[in-house]
């Protein structure tokens, strides 16, 4: 039997979905898209609190009071803090030298307790009631302090970036009483580099001061 006579008309045939037009995809990812970039706008600030919030927790930090070339000074510094970041960041005492900030060269050399250190390689947590005293502090007024007199009177100096660490090496030197030959001084100023090459210089900078010149 046919469908015509059947009472019951065929169904039409399936058509296929229309495939969206290009300017309805772009419709719609751009609403997606701003979706996406509002949420990260809401979660941003807060993932940022949180890596903020760890790094305070990673990085405790202390409260410590010394004495900087007679002043005395109380600060709250991080507690991975070398005592040349104190001086040159905390303080601005830009005259020790941040050289090699491994303890090979010399040039953050400074007097603690009367004793040279490298200042790149002590924490400056560990300083409490300390007495620090760096080349800034050794002048009294415009009248220079012996050794500073004894580096430009045998020019004992051509870059100068180590000179800092160099006459307070010498300062501590002296102070220990290592300056009783060429060769003692020259041992016990070996920690001090200085890449110009002035060490004879350096040497009858230290006996002038020391008295033996």
């Amino acid at each position: 039997m046919s469908a015509e006579t059947s009472g019951s008309a065929a169904s039409p045939p399936t058509q296929p979905p229309s495939a969206p037009s290009r300017r309805t995809f772009i419709a719609t990812t751009s609403v997606a898209g701003g979706v996406i970039a509002a949420g990260g706008l809401i979660a941003g600030p807060s993932l940022l609190g949180a890596e903020q919030a760890a790094a305070a927790e990673a990085s405790p930090s202390s409260r410590l009071t010394l004495a900087v070339n007679g002043r005395r000074h109380t600060v709250t510094v991080d507690n991975r803090t070398s005592l040349l970041d104190l001086l040159r960041e905390h303080l601005g005492l830009t005259g020790s030298k941040k050289g090699c900030n491994a303890g090979a060269c010399g040039a953050c050399t400074v007097l603690v307790d009367g004793r040279r250190v490298n200042s790149c390689l002590t924490l400056a947590v560990r300083l409490e009631s300390a007495e620090v005293t760096t080349v800034e502090g050794l002048a009294k007024g415009d009248e220079l302090h012996p050794l500073q007199q004894a580096f430009i009177d045998q020019d004992a100096f051509q870059c100068g970036y180590c000179t800092p660490g160099q006459i307070m090496s010498a300062v501590g030197c002296a102070q220990e009483g290592h300056t009783g030959s060429k060769e003692e001084i020259r041992e016990w100023m070996s920690g001090n580099i200085c890449r110009c090459g002035c060490y004879v210089k350096i040497v009858r900078a230290v006996e002038q001061a020391s008295g033996r010149k």
